[in-house]
């Protein structure tokens, strides 16, 4: 007898109903699924899989990260290194703190004591008038932001994927411990899963560092017959040019792109660079938001400008520009923030205390102005997505974005999200805004019904379902 439909099961559109998948049988592995550890991508895992088990597909996951936990839409398996993996997080977190970081290879700000290019002077108008052109039809200005973008760093070189010519000692001895214990201990962790649960219809991997599985996908190809994809959520900035961030793994040092039988990508710009590494079958996948978890909630606005993150590296210069500097020109408007990592000053903006993910919500509610201040590695990539700006769409939020290389993609600027491209445009616009309400609210409302229509996570979760089926 075929099994129900899924009373959980979420619209996707207008009169359109999620296509139901009960035959569909997945084994995810994620980076991470515990909420607690400090890593961005895990709200974006829960609901994912949340609505790859709401069209009816049937999910069990494992963390490689931290404890996987259990849930409503997965079965859980235990990570097969959660002891060793926490005692390496420590030990290396350690190593990071004592040995001076390498100079960044890519930066928001200009170089010190150098003198950014004067900013385009704008026309002073009235608190009854828009700044400028309210419905700001592209993001695309390059000659307003010349004195944020740092010039990207060249292509690594090297042998192999990910220039190992460059590959640093304390990179070098992860991947060796990674072949050493944790990808022998994996490999019969997954084998046992698939005499015991199998057959799966494929297995998908959320963001864990490509060369620490080397081997694994080959295998599970060769042995059990079942398709391998990689879905690399932290694109562009994991690509080899990038040389990843100063806290994380190089990632395709080491690995071979052909173990997969696909690749799937956060960004449109990074699926072209992966295709130039020998990436097969790669597709794009944005980021989106789960409206039933990021729904607005009735709550009093009594924050003026509020921004959430963590870490300034890649965005110095924005950080400065759309939230320091204008607390101190708009001194009697109401600046927060909740994040960590942020050693730069601040200006009057308060920082909030982190109690939950809900708690979070509130604050963006709270807030008449959300700041969407995206990494240069992501905002210089064509359409490279994260969660950001899908979470306060779900919300209603009123969206104000430093440029973003393709951000028309997902939201209308001008109409769902403003985008701003000096800090005197910022304070312009933060005015004017605060001050005409009815035409702030409309920005997020449009924004809203966008999301509602095209970006949830069940528009998602349908497209891997296609993708993994090979009729994308």
């Amino acid at each position: 007898m075929p099994s129900p439909p899924n009373p959980l099961s979420l619209t996707v559109g207008e009169g359109e109903q999620q296509r139901y998948h009960p035959d569909m049988k997945l084994l995810v592995i994620a980076s991470s699924l515990d909420l607690r550890l400090p890593y961005s991508c895990t709200p974006a895992w829960w609901q994912l899989l949340k609505g790859l088990a709401e069209t009816g597909a049937d999910i069990s996951a494992i963390a490689y990260a931290g404890e996987t936990v259990e849930s409503l839409w997965w079965k859980a398996y235990p990570n097969p290194c959660q002891r060793e993996g926490a005692a390496f997080a420590a030990a290396r977190g350690l190593a990071r703190r004592v040995r001076p970081h390498p100079p960044t290879p890519l930066s928001l700000t200009v170089g010190e004591g150098e003198a950014p290019s004067p900013p385009t002077p704008l026309p002073v108008r009235g608190r009854g008038e828009p700044p400028h052109d309210i419905s700001l039809s592209s993001s695309r200005s390059t000659e307003k932001t010349s004195q944020h973008v740092g010039r990207p760093p060249s292509p690594a070189s090297g042998r192999g994927v990910g220039g190992e010519g460059r590959e640093g000692i304390a990179d070098r001895l992860t991947r060796e411990a990674a072949h050493r214990w944790v990808m022998p201990r994996w490999r019969a962790h997954l084998d046992g899963i698939m005499r015991r649960d199998g057959p799966f219809d494929a297995v998908l991997v959320l963001t864990v560092p490509l060369n620490h599985f080397a081997g694994i996908p080959a295998h599970l190809r060769t042995r059990y017959g079942v398709p391998v994809f990689y879905y690399d959520g932290d694109l562009p900035a994991s690509l080899p040019r990038f040389q990843g961030f100063q806290s994380g793994f190089r990632i395709y040092q080491g690995a071979d792109l052909k173990e997969y039988d696909g690749f799937i990508a956060n960004s449109k710009g990074g699926a072209d660079e992966l295709r130039a590494m020998g990436a097969p079958n790669v597709h794009v996948l944005y980021y989106g938001a789960d409206p039933q978890v990021f729904a607005p909630q009735r709550v009093k606005q009594d924050i003026d400008v509020f921004f959430y993150g963590h870490g300034a590296e890649y965005r110095e210069g924005w950080i400065r520009d759309m939230l320091a500097a204008p607390s101190e020109e708009l001194a009697d408007l109401d600046f927060a923030m909740r994040g960590s990592g942020f050693s730069m000053p601040l200006g009057r903006v308060r920082t909030l205390p982190y109690l939950s993910v809900a708690k979070l919500r509130e604050y963006c509610c709270r807030s008449r102005l959300n700041l969407v201040i995206t990494r240069q590695a992501h905002a210089s990539v064509y359409a490279s997505s994260t969660a950001r700006p899908f979470e306060l769409a779900a919300m209603g939020a009123t969206m104000i974005s430093n440029p973003y290389d393709g951000i028309e993609e997902w939201f209308e600027p001008g109409k769902e999200v403003i985008v701003v491209h000096s800090r005197e445009e910022a304070v312009e616009r933060y005015r004017w805004l605060i001050d005409h309400e009815d035409e702030r609210r409309a920005i997020g409302e449009r924004a809203r019904q966008r999301l509602l229509a095209e970006h949830t996570f069940a528009h998602r979760a349908r497209r891997l379902i296609n993708i993994m089926q090979g009729t994308a």
